[in-house]
């Protein structure tokens, strides 16, 4: 409920518009592709400098909506979602962006941690996601959805886990079987 609202809100600070005869193209991508979606895929929320990528797993979709919309948009549907849960990434360099450099920056960073919540949230080098990404898109499918945010090192990109099944849950599991390797 707290990220409809935001959700909603975000829709009403940003001054886009609600579109009345229904979701618009990427919110009905999400909608469509969600139940499809499962452990080891990735939804990328990016900015609107993010490359457009040749890895033939990665589908690339203009929002024309603003970035902290569309995160917290996508974040509420894949909290929905009982069979996936996301793991969520962030660029490292988004802590070190200077306000004179990239003005807004600040702003930003304090709306998508009201968004992101409590949620636990890994900071990695921005290259060490991107090969992430990269050789996750040559198996697997990666939905990435650019926005119209013109700020350095602020795509959102949550990799999709098992929503019904933990990795303590994974390892117990692993310890239990008896695997017997013969050569």
């Amino acid at each position: 409920m707290k990220q409809s609202m935001v959700c909603v809100l975000s829709l009403l600070v940003m001054g886009c518009a609600i579109d009345p005869a229904g979701p618009s193209a990427w919110r009905g991508k999400v909608t469509q592709q969600l139940p499809l979606l499962g452990h080891r895929n990735w939804i990328v929320i990016a900015d609107s400098a993010y490359p457009w990528q040749t890895s033939p797993g990665i589908e690339t979709i203009y929002t024309n909506a603003g970035q902290i919309e569309v995160v917290a948009c996508v974040l509420d549907a894949v909290r929905k979602a009982p069979h996936v849960r996301p793991i969520i990434y962030t660029d490292a360099e988004l802590k070190f962006v200077p306000e004179e450099n990239a003005p807004g920056i600040g702003a930003y960073r304090d709306q998508l941690k009201e968004i992101l919540g409590d949620a636990d949230v890994q900071s990695l080098p921005h290259e060490e996601i991107i090969a992430k990404l990269d050789e996750a898109g040559s198996t697997f499918h990666v939905l990435l959805l650019k926005t119209v945010l013109t700020l350095p090192y602020t795509s959102v990109f949550l990799q999709l886990d098992c929503g019904y099944w933990s990795a303590e849950a994974e390892q117990q599991l692993r310890e239990a079987i008896p695997f017997v390797v013969t050569p």
